[in-house]
């Protein structure tokens, strides 16, 4: 038998315990209980804040608390990973997440933090196809066409991407490892500039997402030749794969939703749930395919597979491509 001292000791640490768990239950319940701060990695405009922007209201109008899109620019999307990573875990700091994620774990040896160890997957949010689009006097109007002619005058095209280690980027060089051609990468601060310059014929062509070019090419500005996924592209349907002419051929640039690492789950079930059900609306749904974007759904653990496959996926490009931070 144990004294009475020791059964007061006990009975005291069970309710102290069993009071933190409670606590803690509590405070989870009631999440959201102020504004939470949703954490673009890129500069305000195009894609990234239109998704953001359609998740968070309906986000906002459901949980009865204002979830504010926060830019935050830089290094890669490295700038506002490392700010949500070193955010307290308590839901309050959400990252929008993306292929730039995927890529810098291999690509950037200088990161100093670890992706996958840093962020917990809360939700996919959509997936967008890239298009190879070409200047119109570019005498070419198939991907077969544009290997040939690349072959033909080595050295004459350049590429433009977005940056340097960019899905954009990388896409162009997993195109040119695949089909041995040859050109010249020209990173710019974005899409727009590298698109302008295709149109003017300064530089040839450019991987691009079909968010920001489809526009482009529906008015007969560019030409587009293929599409970087395996199935074709609702926007551009018109459109061939790549990947019909170069077999294996594939990327895309994908979105979602990540929180610290330890953010605790009945948060993080909360806000995927939520997230899934927007996703599910009929008017976000046609605003997504008016983008090009793909809506990806799921659960957390889905989500959380998905970036590994991701990530392997752009190691190998890495590898392929020859391409690295320095």
């Amino acid at each position: 038998m144990i004294s009475k001292r020791a059964f007061l000791q006990s009975a005291a640490w069970v309710v102290l315990f069993g009071g933190g768990i409670t606590a803690s239950a509590r405070a989870q319940s009631a999440y959201p209980n102020h504004a939470v701060r949703w954490i673009v990695p890129y500069a305000a405009g195009g894609a990234t804040d239109v998704l953001s922007r359609l998740i968070c209201q309906r986000l906002s109008d459901r949980l009865g608390q204002p979830f504010v899109v926060e830019n935050k620019p830089g290094a890669g999307s490295n700038l506002g990973t490392q700010a949500v990573i070193g955010s307290p875990p308590d839901g309050y700091t959400l990252l929008l997440t993306s292929t730039a994620n995927a890529i810098n774990a291999s690509f950037d040896p200088t990161l100093p933090f670890d992706f996958a160890k840093g962020i917990t997957p809360v939700a996919g949010v959509a997936r967008i196809p890239l298009v190879l689009v070409v200047n119109n006097d570019l005498p070419v109007r198939s991907v077969a066409e544009f290997i040939a002619y690349a072959k033909a005058n080595p050295g004459k095209l350049s590429i433009a991407s977005s940056g340097i280690g960019t899905s954009l980027h990388l896409s162009g060089e997993l195109f040119k490892a695949m089909a041995g051609v040859e050109f010249t990468h020209v990173p710019y601060r974005g899409s727009a500039p590298g698109l302008t310059d295709v149109m003017s014929g300064q530089i040839q062509g450019m991987f691009d997402n079909v968010t920001s070019s489809f526009e482009l090419v529906r008015s007969g500005k560019l030409r587009a030749l293929g599409v970087t996924t395996r199935e074709r592209s609702e926007t551009l349907p018109d459109v061939p794969p790549i990947g019909d002419t170069l077999g294996g051929y594939e990327t895309s640039s994908f979105y979602g939703v990540g929180a610290p690492h330890d953010t605790p789950q009945a948060i993080v079930d909360l806000l995927n749930t939520e997230i899934n059900a927007a996703l599910a609306d009929p008017g976000i749904k046609a605003r997504l395919g008016e983008l090009g974007a793909i809506p990806i759904t799921g659960d957390a653990r889905q989500f959380a597979a998905m970036l590994v496959v991701e990530t392997e996926r752009w190691r190998k490009v890495v590898e392929m491509s020859g391409q690295k931070k320095e």
